[in-house]
């Protein structure tokens, strides 16, 4: 049996966890860290990690993490100190943040993705090989929109598809955000990440390459959020017994 303490498992992606580890054999969630430390779904849950007790502790097998991040620290001062694997799927990390991550890594396993779905990475492949083909004769842009509760713009899974396109392409290419203020052409060492928030939206991306004449879409369409859940409990089932190393969707499929 797979133990799992869930970070944020009062939110909307921690609720959809505590859903689907409901349906898949072999794991329980022994425990929820929630800054609303309020038990909702018959297990204990804690304010923050320092405040888990031994018990749950010993009980756990990896931790999930799905909260805010300003919790990563703490979080993954945690899981070094008692040894246990994490899965960080929190997003609008900063630089600093993923650093944390990368030296928590030198110690456990780390499986971190800004997008724990299948599609979402297969998107991001096809991406890089599209990149690959076209060179900088075909420009760039890429939209994603989300629900209007979500706080971080642009979302992670843009910035991960992007990073994906530059690995790619010339090292001097740039990010372009907002074009509003300029009065200027479209140069072709840049690409456009352009953030729509509204409604009820899970999350779409679209990758777009406009050439002379020609366009080249690539896209995904979340239709709900059990999809990263299960996600995310398959990364969990497979950093266990990994030794210490920073792990990744590619490192999974």
């Amino acid at each position: 049996m797979t133990g799992i303490i869930l970070s944020g498992c009062n939110g909307k992606m921690g609720k959809a966890v505590t859903r689907s580890v409901a349906e898949t054999d072999g794991c329980e969630i022994v425990g929820g860290i929630d800054i609303f430390a309020e038990s909702l779904s018959g297990y204990p849950v804690f304010s923050s990690p320092s405040n888990v007790s031994k018990e749950i502790t010993e009980k756990a097998n990896v931790i999930i993490d799905f909260s805010n991040p300003a919790a990563l620290a703490g979080l993954l001062e945690y899981a070094v100190r008692n040894s246990i694997p994490a899965v960080i799927s929190t997003t609008g990390l900063n630089d600093a943040q993923i650093n944390l991550i990368k030296d928590a890594a030198e110690k456990i396993p780390v499986f971190f993705s800004a997008n724990m779905s299948l599609g979402v990475n297969l998107v991001c492949e096809l991406a890089k090989k599209a990149a690959s083909i076209l060179g900088d004769s075909f420009d760039i842009e890429i939209i994603e929109m989300h629900h209007n509760q979500k706080i971080d713009a642009p979302s992670g899974t843009a910035l991960m598809i992007a990073d994906s396109i530059k690995e790619e392409l010339d090292d001097d290419v740039k990010y372009e955000y907002d074009r509003h203020s300029k009065r200027e052409k479209r140069t072709k060492k840049e690409i456009g990440i352009h953030a729509v928030r509204g409604g009820t939206i899970t999350g779409e991306h679209q990758v777009i390459f406009a050439g002379h004449d020609e366009i080249i879409s690539i896209s995904h369409s979340a239709r709900s959020k059990e999809l990263f859940a299960t996600g995310a409990i398959s990364a969990a089932k497979f950093i266990c017994g990994k030794p210490a190393g920073l792990y990744k969707m590619s490192d999974m499929i």
